[in-house]
């Protein structure tokens, strides 16, 4: 079922949809200015796809970086990431966080209350993704990570009563279309266009995202 939730403006990105990730990785970088680093892929082993890092028990597989400098690795360059991606086609697009942007992350039933409430209270939402692991990623200005749980404090919550996570520098998101195995490909629940391109800092929606994660607890 398509997430996506329906608005007037022009997708400054395309649907992913029959089009390759190297295509998709060079618009990251070419339209939103995004670095973009290529993580694992998956393999057909025996009829069953595994992901190339090898490990039976991988939990995202090819969909986590395939190497350790993957962040010194990632680009904002649209020629560099063709040059990637073309070395490996189907290696999955990772974003690093605390760059361009940093992403709250939370449950997606949480994350779906919040989008509600957030279109009733109508705010300003950046690009969200929704993973197939049944997780949201809200996309906010950078340096969210250092402010989120005092925030979350001030509003009444111990932040480890919540299950709310700020990505930030170090970290990163899976960029749709990236596939988790099997188990579906990350979606776009708010898709990037030229309306959001500036996005919202996260005191501007740590109130909603909070209040959701508490009703989901």
């Amino acid at each position: 079922m398509d997430k996506t939730i329906a608005r007037p403006e022009t997708a400054q990105i395309p649907k992913q949809r029959g089009e390759s990730l190297l295509d998709t990785a060079v618009r990251y970088a070419e339209e939103r200015h995004w670095d973009v680093s290529p993580g694992t892929w998956l393999e057909d082993v025996d009829g069953v796809q595994c992901c190339s890092c090898g490990k039976a028990s991988c939990s995202t597989p090819g969909a986590h970086p395939a190497r350790e400098d993957w962040a010194t690795q990632a680009t904002g360059s649209a020629t560099v990431a063709r040059r990637m991606w073309s070395k490996q086609p189907t290696a999955s697009i990772l974003l690093p966080t605390g760059r361009t942007f940093d992403a709250i992350d939370v449950p997606e039933t949480a994350g779906f209350l919040a989008l509600a409430r957030m279109e009733r209270m109508e705010l300003t939402l950046g690009p969200v993704t929704c993973t197939p692991d049944r997780r949201m990623h809200f996309f906010v200005l950078p340096g969210a990570a250092a402010k989120v749980p005092d925030l979350v404090r001030k509003l009444g919550w111990p932040p480890a009563s919540l299950d709310l996570v700020t990505l930030g520098e170090g970290s990163y998101v899976a960029a749709p279309p990236t596939r988790f195995g099997s188990r579906g490909a990350v979606q776009w629940a708010c898709r990037p266009t030229p309306a959001n391109r500036w996005l919202p800092d996260a005191e501007e929606l740590i109130s909603p995202l909070a209040y959701a994660c508490g009703r989901d607890r």
